[in-house]
C-alpha cells in the first residue's frame, strides 16, 4: 500500500510542475523550522536542500519529481533579487564609497572561489588521469 501510495506521489510530481515547486517550498520551510526550532546558525533552506539531498541519495525522491520545477525556480531566478535590489535604493550609503569597497570584496570572494573551485576540479580531474593510468 505505502508502495503504491509513494508511486502515485512520485508520478504526480512528475506531471505537475506547481506541485514541484510546493515540495521545495515545504523542504524550505522544515528546514527553516529545524533551524530555528533547535537555533542552528545554519540557513534553514540550506538544511532544506540537505534533507532533499538525502532523499535523493537514499532514493526515496526522484531527481524526476523536482527538476522541472527546480528548473523553473533556477530560470527565474533573477527576479527573486528585485526586492533586494530596491530595498538598496533606501540606502545612500551604499551606493557611494562604502557601495564600492562592498561589491570589491565581493567580487573578490567569488574570484577566490571560483578559482578555487576550478583548482579543486583540476587536480581531482588529473588524479582520476593518474589512477585510471595505473589500472
Amino acid at each position: 500500500m505505502l508502495n503504491k501510495l509513494t508511486h502515485q506521489t512520485q508520478a504526480f510530481l512528475h506531471h505537475y510542475m506547481l506541485a514541484q515547486m510546493a515540495v521545495i517550498g515545504v523542504f524550505w520551510l522544515l528546514g527553516e523550522s529545524i533551524s530555528r526550532l533547535f537555533v542552528l546558525p545554519i540557513p534553514g533552506g540550506i538544511i532544506g536542500m540537505g534533507i532533499v539531498l538525502l532523499l535523493l541519495a537514499s532514493g526515496k525522491l526522484s531527481l524526476s519529481s523536482m527538476k522541472r520545477g527546480a528548473e523553473w525556480l533556477l530560470a527565474e531566478m533573477l527576479l527573486f533579487f528585485v526586492p533586494a535590489v530596491l530595498a538598496l535604493l533606501n540606502h545612500k550609503e551604499l551606493i557611494g564609497f562604502l557601495g564600492i569597497k562592498i561589491l570589491v570584496v565581493i567580487l573578490g570572494g567569488t574570484l577566490i572561489v571560483m578559482s578555487i573551485t576550478a583548482l579543486t576540479i583540476d587536480l581531482c580531474y588529473r588524479w582520476m588521469i593518474h589512477h585510471d593510468g595505473q589500472n
